[in-house]
């Protein structure tokens, strides 16, 4: 994964509440066994009209939109437990989703693919997709480091699992956290056997 420190662009206003997993990938496109392609194919059937042409009134179609920070309503990747969703979100680009609550295994699942999840109160969301919606260059900035994020309405807090965090600032998954300790794993394998022996 790439490396997520700070991040700075504009933002997409999806102004729908409990978009599920099957809204964000529909069930027909999970053949697949890896990551690539799914990002064409985010959000289809909002995107698509049932004629294949292009819904030119849903926003991800709308040029002024271009960010890579989706601002969603309340209750953001509820549904099934599908990974595909964020794989599909990753793919079309966004690197940050702003909700003002998650489904839990929606959310792990971002942060395993590097999507940050931020978690914000209803009003501050409301205002924040106000403000976007309005004025589609409005700068936001993402610290993860600060764990803020600075908007047009102000700079807020958010949350995130402390071993998380670890991982997106070093672009890391599991097991690549696992092979940055190998030099403090082999040093209490070594010491352990050392006791061993001695006992």
């Amino acid at each position: 994964m790439d490396k997520f420190v700070k991040l700075v662009d504009t933002g997409v206003p999806l102004s729908i509440e409990n978009i599920d997993t099957d809204q964000i990938i529909p069930a027909r496109f999970l053949k697949a066994t890896d990551k690539n392609g799914f990002g064409d194919n985010v959000f289809r059937d909002w995107r698509y009209r049932k004629d294949g042409d292009l819904n030119t009134d849903f926003i991800l179609n709308n040029p002024m939109y271009r960010g890579s920070i989706l601002i969603a309503g309340d209750n953001f990747g509820c549904g099934s437990s599908r990974e595909h969703a964020a794989w599909a979100l990753s793919g079309y680009g966004f690197k940050v989703v702003v909700s003002s609550f998650f489904a839990d295994i929606f959310k792990g699942n971002a942060l395993n693919n590097g999507i940050l999840p931020i978690q914000v109160s209803k009003d501050f969301l409301s205002r924040l997709m106000d403000i976007v919606t309005i004025d589609p260059t409005a700068r936001i900035i993402v610290d993860l480091e600060e764990q803020t994020l600075k908007t047009p309405i102000g700079k807020t807090k958010f949350e995130i699992d402390s071993y998380k965090k670890v991982c997106l600032l070093n672009g890391y998954d599991d097991i690549d956290f696992l092979i940055s300790k190998k030099d403090i794993i082999k040093k209490f394998e070594e010491e352990n056997l050392k006791q061993t022996v001695l006992s």
